[in-house]
């Protein structure tokens, strides 16, 4: 069942409902998701390259909030990692905001997720740098969520680690021994001191009420080609695919989940209208970088990261970029070239 037919439906109810509580960036992603693939996202003249079959078909509206477009996005970030893949073990540490804490993050979205990809980093860097856990600098990709597994609002922060960091000093790379990154009660207890610090410097009132403990979960996912795919499938899943959207039955919507603890799959069903918000509550600030590379896998690093590459002996293969997914033909199933580009239908007036 997909998105847009769940817009469609309970469009009405969900303006009456969450209109006074919807932003510019909301409104553009029911624009798009609702066109998505429909003449009024513009279409395209496509030709079969061996039958000769022309027809026109819909273009993708390519929005990040969009579940129709994010298989090709996760086939892209799968695509850029692969220059910076390292022979070690791969870690993911997360990062969540307190409960407490929510509210004030909705209200204050890009100030608050800004605050958590820099407190997450610097923790994760100056644990790195201790001796007593690695002594190096060392590199981190962090992905930021707004949603748990019941697409309740969770703000959260994921940081893929390689194993191992670059000692500048002694000039060599030292690779980490254990089978875990670092003391995920320590990073804790770092990380919620350095938050609270940093809120409390941008003049936002604090609740009343804090937790004196926060969480950080620190997993081993792998080596290799194989860890990047998990992460890629975890890190870059939409909020919702339309396989999980398993019933939509006298105004209720249904949907299904894999509980993160039990691996047990749970059901939800609430009103479609609640539902819209729960999905579209989750888009973005306009600009927004939700992805953000740290250290030797800095975009500006490149120079450092063939070092560790050429020290590792790592075989580095040609990269090209994936192209975007071409039509086949319904009679022959051939790739069909774009013989023209037709204007949205909205923007014909």
């Amino acid at each position: 069942m997909q998105l847009a037919a769940v817009l469609d439906q309970y469009h009405d109810a969900f303006q009456a409902k969450y209109g006074s509580r919807l932003l510019p960036g909301h409104l553009r992603a029911i624009e798009a998701i609702s066109q998505c693939r429909t003449p009024q996202a513009g279409q395209l003249l496509v030709q079969c390259i061996d039958c000769g079959h022309t027809t026109w078909r819909s273009r993708s509206c390519g929005h990040r909030s969009c579940p129709q477009c994010q298989n090709h996005e996760t086939s892209l970030w799968l695509d850029r990692q692969q220059p910076k893949l390292l022979p070690v073990d791969y870690f993911m540490a997360t990062f969540t905001l307190p409960y407490e804490l929510r509210s004030l993050a909705w209200d204050n979205q890009t100030l608050i997720y800004n605050l958590l990809f820099a407190c997450a980093s610097s923790t994760l860097k100056d644990f790195g740098l201790n001796p007593k856990n690695l002594g190096a600098s060392i590199g981190m990709t962090a992905v930021l969520h707004t949603h748990n597994r019941r697409l309740d609002y969770h703000p959260h922060i994921h940081v893929v680690v390689p194993g191992g960091g670059v000692d500048k000093a002694k000039k060599q790379w030292k690779k980490k021994k254990n089978k875990y990154l670092f003391n995920e009660f320590a990073l804790a207890k770092v990380f919620r001191a350095r938050f609270l610090e940093a809120l409390t410097n941008t003049g936002l009132s604090l609740p009343n009420s804090v937790p004196k403990k926060w969480v950080v979960d620190c997993t081993r996912a792998g080596k290799g080609p194989s860890a990047l795919k998990y992460l890629s499938r975890y890190l870059y899943r939409g909020v919702i695919g339309a396989n999980n959207i398993v019933s939509n039955h006298d105004g209720n919507i249904t949907f299904k989940y894999v509980e993160s603890r039990t691996g047990i799959t749970r059901y939800r069903t609430i009103k479609g209208e609640d539902f819209l918000w729960l999905v579209l509550q989750h888009v973005l600030p306009k600009g927004f970088r939700r992805v953000r590379d740290y250290g030797f896998l800095h975009g500006n690093a490149k120079k450092l990261l063939s070092l560790v590459q050429l020290v590792l002996q790592v075989l580095i293969k040609t990269w090209t970029q994936r192209s975007t997914p071409a039509f086949k033909c319904l009679k022959c199933q051939a790739p069909m070239q774009i013989l023209a580009v037709g204007q949205p239908a909205w923007a014909s007036g």
